[in-house]
């Protein structure tokens, strides 16, 4: 367990920052919201696609981190990508339909995130919880009332698999989904051009502050936000950078059995992490599952059967 919580942000900053700076700020960190702004997507918009064309790009270009690199040339077929994260209410659908019970609920929980009184300790930030499922983000007691629209959570690779073939998609291969995610962006020579406007305006739910001791919310939100609260990048698809880390279909390497996530989420901020780029890379295991990580799901154009 210490492991994978260890796995779930990646990068960090000094311990000494945390003690230093906890004790005058942690007091004003601003509140959890109780109801978030009207910005979803129409619910009849629901489950569309994008087109997203074959084509070359280079993968990995800018790393911030070692396991980014180097950047090199890759060729990708043409697929379609669910224009948004895949939805509480998408995925109740699913388990309605199906009878599916996530790992979560048959294995003991979930990590979730919390506020701590000592955020200069690492792992007072995660814990496991028995209550946090799909059902019950924030543990037992929460419902997703007001959330239908958010992405879904506390769902494991392996789950989000089940999803994806009964929805007649498939989890986008890392290739596919970074390809996309540079394609969507506003500045292709600005890496971070998805999370930030010239103006300084927010394009992505990210942690606005300093980690994990105060979030100004400057972006609306301190946790996840409805699917399409932020603008579409180039290619129509939202939330590619940000709100939450998304599985796909590539393992991490391939000495370890873990699988890739991308994106980075609403724990991601400029002081901490960093992974809210388009070739920022992180892990975890395939029976796992966390408050910050959902997914989206692709379908391969006609005519080209195998993944990018």
């Amino acid at each position: 367990m210490r492991t994978r919580i260890k796995l779930l942000l990646g990068g960090g900053v000094a311990a000494a920052f945390f003690a230093a700076t906890s004790a005058f700020l942690w007091p004003y960190v601003v509140p959890a919201s109780t109801t978030d702004r009207a910005c979803a997507l129409d619910e009849s918009r629901l489950g569309g696609f994008v087109d997203i064309p074959g084509g070359g790009f280079m993968m990995g270009v800018d790393p911030v981190f070692p396991e980014e690199g180097p950047p090199r040339k890759v060729l990708v077929s043409p697929f379609q990508l669910q224009a948004h994260e895949v939805t509480n209410s998408q995925f109740a659908a699913f388990v309605a339909d199906t009878g599916y019970v996530t790992e979560a609920e048959r294995n003991g929980g979930s990590a979730r995130f919390s506020e701590s009184d000592t955020p200069e300790v690492f792992l007072s930030w995660w814990s496991l919880d028995a209550g946090a499922t799909w059902r019950t983000p924030d543990g037992a007691g929460s419902d997703l009332e007001g959330r239908a629209l958010h992405p879904v959570v506390h769902v494991t690779l392996n789950d989000a698999k089940a999803y994806a073939e009964w929805a007649g998609g498939r989890i986008p291969t890392e290739v596919e989904w970074e390809y996309a995610a540079s394609l969507g962006l506003f500045d292709p020579m600005d890496p971070e051009s998805g999370v930030r406007a010239p103006d300084g305006g927010m394009r992505a739910n990210i942690w606005t502050g300093f980690f994990p001791v105060f979030n100004s919310r400057r972006d609306g939100f301190d946790g996840t936000a409805p699917v399409g609260c932020f603008e579409p990048g180039l290619t129509g698809a939202y939330d590619m950078i940000g709100n939450v880390w998304e599985w796909t279909d590539t393992p991490f390497a391939q000495a370890v059995p873990r699988f890739t996530i991308k994106g980075g989420s609403y724990l991601c901020s400029e002081d901490y992490c960093r992974r809210y780029r388009a070739a920022a890379r992180e892990s975890l295991e395939v029976d796992f599952s966390t408050a910050h990580i959902g997914f989206r799901i692709v379908r391969s154009k006609e005519g080209t059967d195998e993944p990018g």
